[in-house]
């Protein structure tokens, strides 16, 4: 086993085309680190919905330009086996480690495979990438960015040539083209021959921005804006330039890329401390809503002030006021969000009477809906413009957003007024989130058997009326690994996370509310509820 294990990381070693994880790889073989090599040859990153994401390094079991290669190839064989050998792959990428080298790589194995290749011309925002490629006509895209992972990793993410991101079976398609591929030698990668965009389909991204907003709507919210050290700064104040809002105020420390995220934990907005630095900023010039991208500025959060300091909305929130500020703009269309989300969109669709759907988690699954006009997902992302953009953007959302704070503050009113009238016309729909984050698998697996095995009959003190074990599929849903519990007045999903080693239970409860008056006790209710259900859940689960 041990000489084994040797030989299969000595060959990976003479195919490596990247001096650092040859070094990296080098030195495990000769410290003879029988444990960390067996935990990198454990298998090989598996291709999948989401692309590949994962940790930076040598061997099969990391991101590393040997790995993106071969994904690159299958990706190249695939696309000719379903008849576009002579079409355009449109290439992205974001400011991390390696990023730009897997970029190139990527545009080296479509010519060599005889498509043809254009790279976008510096790292810019993913949604960037998703309207490059309806924009040039391309049969396929790829983004070189793990949006808001931690800094050691990276990820690889496939669209086809509607815009939206792959889902099956077009990702086992590619998966087996790239299991077939023997050997890195096998692999033609030329010195050149692809194309390097210049700033013209910026250009038609940034016109296209404009489009979001209605003629002569109030500009005049001021914003605190955190790129979160990643690539969002320069396109998102271009784009509020062009709208005439005020320049917002950057959060210097966070305004430039840097693959090593240096001020935050985890560089992702929800994050615990994620956004101190934008609070900070936001108590010392006072503006009316603070905004932070995710590092590849497809997500967009939205934080206010609320009784004296600043608190972040949850994507529900932001979910439902977009809704609300779209529906009173006359808005038509269907408006879709995955199964996670507040059931408030729903509500707020069948009152404008506007068609509404659900679907799986997911941007892949959303922006496949008919006639799609607005969609939505919890985790900060949201579709405002499908007609040029079919993957979640931060740069349009964060744009509409503060379309809708300057209305509202034009009437002296805010964000937080609109989520009370919409609580009271619709009942507060209160949502919150259960997140294990594990360092073995196993833990989620044994999660949701023993949830298969000896379901909850009752959460809160609320009955469940219906259990369903998602893996089976319901008539609107096709399969996936997930339960959903609907209770009287509550609703409950869990499901292991596509992108990271987390179990995810989503939550949420909903209370009637006659009036205004009534919010206060109608929250109270609403948080308690939601730490029972959250308790009752974790004892089930046993995490």
């Amino acid at each position: 086993m041990h000489d084994d294990l040797i030989a299969r990381a000595q060959a990976w070693l003479a195919e490596d085309p990247d001096a650092d994880t040859r070094e990296e790889l080098a030195k495990l073989i000769d410290s003879g680190d029988v444990t960390e090599l067996a935990a990198r040859f454990a298998g090989t990153l598996q291709f999948g919905t989401a692309g590949l994401r994962g940790e930076l390094g040598a061997g099969p079991m990391r991101m590393n330009r040997s790995v993106v290669i071969r994904a690159a190839a299958g990706l190249a064989a695939y696309l000719k086996k379903e008849g576009q050998a002579e079409g355009l792959v449109v290439i992205g990428y974001d400011a991390r480690h390696k990023s730009a080298d897997f970029a190139r790589d990527t545009a080296a194995v479509m010519v060599g495979a005889g498509l043809r290749a254009a790279v976008l011309p510096r790292p810019l925002p993913t949604p960037v990438l998703a309207f490059a490629i309806r924009h040039l006509g391309a049969v396929a895209g790829v983004e070189v960015t793990a949006s808001h992972n931690p800094p050691r990793d990276n990820g690889y993410k496939v669209y086809l040539g509607d815009g939206s991101q792959i889902v099956p079976p077009a990702d086992a398609g590619i998966a087996a083209e790239i299991d077939a591929i023997r050997s890195l030698h096998d692999v033609p990668r030329p010195d050149s021959g692809w194309e390097t965009l210049d700033d013209a389909v910026l250009d038609a991204y940034l016109a296209r921005t404009d489009a979001v907003l209605a003629e002569g709507s109030p500009r005049g919210a001021r914003t605190v804006y955190t790129a979160m050290h990643g690539v969002g700064k320069d396109v998102l104040l271009a784009a509020f330039a062009r709208a005439g809002f005020p320049e917002p105020v950057l959060v210097a420390e966070q305004a430039e890329p840097d693959p090593d995220f240096p001020t935050v934990a985890f560089p992702n907005p929800e994050e615990p401390g994620a956004m101190d630095l934008a609070f900070a900023a936001a108590r010392a010039t006072g503006p009316d809503l603070v905004i932070a991208n995710d590092p590849d500025a497809d997500r967009c959060a939205v934080a206010v002030g609320d009784g004296g300091d600043w608190r972040m909305l949850r994507g529900d929130e932001v979910g439902a006021l977009l809704a609300a500020h779209l529906v009173a703009r006359g808005a038509t269309g269907t408006f879709a969000e995955s199964i996670v989300s507040s059931s408030l969109l729903g509500r707020i669709a069948e009152k404008a009477g506007l068609p509404y759907e659900e679907t799986l988690t997911g941007f892949k699954w959303i922006a496949r809906v008919d006639g799609l006009r607005y969609g939505y997902e919890e985790a900060l992302g949201y579709c405002v413009d499908p007609a040029g953009v079919r993957d979640k953007d931060g740069i349009t959302a964060a744009l509409l957003i503060t379309e809708l704070a300057s209305g509202l503050k034009a009437q002296g009113r805010t964000l937080l007024d609109l989520l009370d009238d919409l609580a009271v016309e619709h009942g507060l729909h209160a949502t919150d989130q259960l997140s294990v984050r594990v360092q073995d698998l196993s833990v989620i697996a044994d999660a949701m058997r023993r949830l298969r095995e000896r379901p909850p009959t009752e959460l809160a003190g609320l009955a469940i009326t219906r259990a369903e074990d998602l893996t089976r599929g319901t008539e609107k849903l096709p399969p996936t690994d997930g339960l959903r519990y609907t209770l009287d007045g509550a609703r409950v999903i869990v499901r292991p996370s596509g992108t990271e080693p987390k179990l995810k239970c989503y939550l949420e409860v909903v209370v009637p509310v006659g009036t205004h008056a009534a919010l206060p006790a109608a929250r109270a209710r609403a948080t308690d509820l939601l730490a029972a259900v959250k308790h009752d859940l974790a004892t089930a689960a046993g995490i």
